[in-house]
C-alpha cells in the first residue's frame, strides 16, 4: 500500500537571501519524507508549497523540492485581514497537513490559522500563541545561524537536527542566456554585485570594485555588473571609473534584467565578487567561485552557504555594527571596515579559488 505524501505550506521570508537559505529547509523536509517512505514509492516526496512575495517565484521555480509558489497578495507590514481571509479559504481546500511559518511576525501566522491547517509550526515571536500550535522557543546559542533556525523547524521539538545543514542548490539550464545579454561565451566573465538593499554600510566602495574589474579585464576576462534598479547609480559609477578600453568589456545589467534572467546569467559566471546581499546568496547556491566582502554585518549569522567561497572582512574595532549607514563622523574613520579593505586582498582571495 502506497503512503500518502505529506502536504506542507511554508510561509516564506521577504528577503532574497533568506528565501535562498530556506531551500535548506525544503531539502531537509524532502529527505525526511523519503527516509520515512519506501524508495520505490512514487509518493515518497512530500508536497511543499511556499506562500511568498511575487518577486520570489523565479527563485522558487529553481528549487526542485518546491511543488509551487503561491503569491502572497498582502504587502510586507500590511494587515489587510479581508485579503488574508480570502486567501486562507482557498488554501483550506488544499488540506495541508502542516504549515511552517518562517517569519517571526504575528501577521505571518494568520493565514495558516485562518486556513485551519492542523499543525502550525514556528518560533515564538510577537505573541503568536494560538495562531501557532507547534511553537518553539529559540535558543540562539544552539542555533546561531539563520539557516539552522530554518532547518530545525523540519524536526519535532524533541528531535535535534543534524549538525550540518544541507546547502541551497538552485538549478538553472537556460541556454544562450549570456549571449543574449552581450557576453562572449568563449571568454570567462567576472560578475560584480556591488549593491545591498540593507544600506550603504554593506557596500564596498565603487573605486575598489573598479580596480578589481580593471585587473580581470586586463587578464582577458569580461565583467558584468548585477543588481536591481536601485543599484544602477552605483554600477554606473563603477563603469565610469574604468579606463576607456576596459569599459568596452564591462556590461552593466543593473535594473535591466528580470530576477529569473539574472539567476540564469549568474549561473554561467566564472567568478563573482559580492557584498553581503541577496545576490551573494544566489551565487553561493549556484556554487560560483566567489569572494564576499563584509563590512557592517557579520558572516556569523547569514554566511554564504557554499564551500566555493572566500570571505573578506577586516574585523575593525567597530564592526560588525549592523547599522544601515556608518555611525562614525570623522572623515578618515567613516566606513573604515570597507574603505581599508584593499582590492588586492579580494583579488588574491578569489585567485585561491580559481
Amino acid at each position: 500500500m502506497k503512503s500518502v505524501a505529506k502536504k506542507i505550506l511554508i510561509v516564506g521570508p521577504s528577503w532574497v537571501g533568506d528565501m535562498v537559505m530556506a531551500q535548506s529547509l525544503f531539502i531537509t523536509l524532502q529527505t525526511i519524507s523519503r527516509s520515512m517512505n519506501s524508495d520505490e514509492d512514487s509518493n515518497a516526496e512530500c508536497h511543499i508549497d511556499v506562500l511568498a512575495p511575487e518577486w520570489s517565484l523565479p527563485i522558487l521555480e529553481r528549487m526542485p523540492e518546491v511543488r509551487r509558489g503561491i503569491i502572497m497578495p498582502v504587502g510586507h507590514g500590511k494587515l489587510d485581514l479581508r485579503t488574508r481571509f480570502k486567501l486562507a479559504r482557498k488554501l483550506a481546500l488544499e488540506s495541508y497537513d502542516q504549515a511552517i511559518v518562517l517569519p517571526n511576525s504575528l501577521k505571518s501566522a494568520l493565514i495558516p490559522f485562518l486556513a485551519g491547517i492542523p499543525r502550525r509550526t514556528g518560533w515564538r515571536g510577537e505573541m503568536r500563541f494560538g495562531l501557532l500550535n507547534d511553537i518553539r522557543l529559540l535558543d540562539k546559542a544552539k542555533y546561531p545561524l539563520m539557516v539552522q533556525r530554518f532547518v530545525a523547524l523540519a524536526y519535532s521539538n524533541e528531535t535535534p537536527p543534524p549538525d550540518n545543514c544541507p546547502k541551497p542548490a538552485l538549478v538553472s539550464g537556460s541556454e544562450g542566456i549570456i549571449e543574449k545579454h552581450g557576453f562572449d561565451k568563449s571568454q570567462p566573465f567576472l560578475a560584480l554585485c556591488p549593491g545591498a538593499e540593507f544600506g550603504p554600510s554593506k557596500r564596498w566602495p565603487e573605486q575598489h570594485y573598479a580596480q578589481v574589474a580593471e585587473e580581470f579585464i586586463a587578464r582577458g576576462w569580461q565583467v558584468g555588473l548585477f543588481g536591481s534598479a536601485n543599484d544602477a547609480i552605483v554600477a554606473t559609477d563603477i563603469s565610469r571609473q574604468l579606463s576607456e578600453s576596459a569599459q568596452k568589456n564591462c556590461i552593466n545589467l543593473t535594473g535591466k534584467t528580470s530576477l529569473a534572467d539574472a539567476v540564469d546569467i549568474l549561473s554561467k559566471a566564472s567568478a563573482v565578487v559580492s557584498n553581503d546581499s541577496g545576490l551573494m546568496h544566489i551565487c553561493a547556491a549556484l556554487d560560483r567561485p566567489m569572494a564576499v566582502v563584509y563590512g557592517s554585518t557579520s558572516p556569523d549569522f547569514t554566511p554564504p552557504l557554499s564551500d566555493n567561497v572566500i570571505v573578506k572582512n577586516l574585523n575593525v574595532d567597530c564592526s560588525p555594527c549592523f547599522q544601515r549607514e556608518c555611525p562614525l563622523s570623522e572623515k578618515d574613520e567613516r566606513m573604515k571596515c570597507l574603505q581599508r579593505l584593499e582590492p588586492v586582498e579580494v583579488v588574491s582571495g578569489l585567485d585561491t579559488l580559481l
